[in-house]
């Protein structure tokens, strides 16, 4: 389970560290990876989905990263949010996304810099159960 995790963890710091990439080099591709969150129940739930399982593995690795008690309030931080998006109907989150969306993209290049740092920070959390 420890390997599973970290694999889901490691491919998750990734896919922020790529999310900042397409930012800065395809701004309009990532424009409209941001306007599909929330867009239909479909999406809504598969990007809770998501968020659980990222969210679980990360509490099942942090005892082995660097800074656990960052790591393990991070992945309860992101199981708790999931859970109360799935006690709202998904049209409530589809209301807040084309709200918060249009800031997101405003502030696209500081989205970027923030999922780069922060798929950084895994990786380098990561790291920490590797090398014990």
């Amino acid at each position: 389970m420890k390997l599973l995790s970290g694999i889901i963890v490691v491919g998750f710091g990734l896919y922020l560290i790529g999310l900042a990439v397409v930012i800065a080099s395809k701004p309009l591709l990532a424009e409209r990876f941001l306007k599909s969150f929330a867009s239909s129940a479909r999406a809504h739930y598969t990007e809770q989905a998501s968020r659980l399982i990222v969210g679980a593995a990360i509490i099942i690795l942090a005892p082995s990263m660097w800074y656990p008690d960052l790591f393990g309030g991070f992945g309860w931080l992101i199981i708790i949010t999931t859970v109360g998006l799935l006690l709202v109907p998904w049209q409530w989150h589809h209301k807040f996304a084309k709200w918060a969306i249009p800031l997101a993209i405003r502030y696209l290049r500081l989205c970027a810099l923030g999922a780069l740092a922060l798929g950084t920070l895994i990786l380098y959390g990561v790291s920490g159960a590797v090398l014990s």
